[in-house]
């Protein structure tokens, strides 16, 4: 069986990338690996961080390698998403989990209430029709047992939601800003959708497609 570090600590994503997965592939988290370094997410496009935080968990297993695994059906896989919306030139983009904190220059991701409550704030006054944003998932495939592991070398796969930004919160399912994104030819959020629905339209959904093809296409 191929196993899979998913190279994040957020048990939302997780969820969903082992669901949409399936049951082929084990994957694992950086929970399982207390030791992994830090990664600096300063692109400034998803792709570039989902690749760079792939390649420098990648290059750490790499240089420290004492699994017992096959290392040749071993993979790292990175993910970086947000929400872009228009009327804000494409706000919060790459600053999507730590959105609220830009304001006080505090490290680290916010509450997902207070990126959403800073959301509404900057989004005040502004129509409906105006409201119009999507979603956006890179994720980045890295294989710690290439001999010629570079930046570069890693694949990239990218995943795209359009939707509008309601005025109100709604839903009790799913994370971050799903409660006020409505996807495109939809009456209600992502948080009211649930996963049946989301897992089948969702910008991550996309983009796990596109890997999943890879992978079977690869034989791997």
């Amino acid at each position: 069986m191929m196993t899979i570090l998913i190279a994040t600590r957020n048990a939302h994503k997780t969820a969903e990338i082992r669901a949409l997965l399936g049951p082929r592939r084990l994957c694992l988290t950086l929970n399982d690996f207390p030791a992994a370094p830090p990664v600096t997410e300063d692109a400034p496009t998803f792709a570039g961080n989902a690749a760079k935080k792939a390649f420098e968990i990648a290059l750490w297993l790499a240089n420290n390698w004492t699994l017992e695994l096959d290392a040749g059906a071993f993979y790292v896989l990175a993910d970086d998403s947000g929400l872009e919306v228009d009327a804000l030139n494409g706000a919060p983009g790459v600053y999507s989990a730590r959105y609220a904190a830009l304001d006080s220059g505090q490290p680290g991701n916010s509450s997902d209430a207070d990126n959403n409550a800073k959301l509404m704030r900057q989004l005040a006054g502004v129509a409906p029709d105006q409201r119009t944003a999507r979603f956006r998932c890179a994720l980045a495939l890295a294989h710690p047992a290439d001999k010629k592991l570079k930046l570069q070398n890693v694949r990239c796969f990218d995943g795209t939601c359009e939707g509008r930004i309601q005025s109100t919160a709604s839903g009790q399912h799913g994370f971050g800003y799903d409660p006020l994104f409505v996807p495109a030819g939809f009456a209600q959020s992502f948080a009211e959708l649930g996963s049946e629905v989301k897992d089948t339209i969702s910008h991550r959904a996309g983009a796990l497609a596109k890997l999943k093809a890879f992978l079977d296409s690869a034989k791997a």
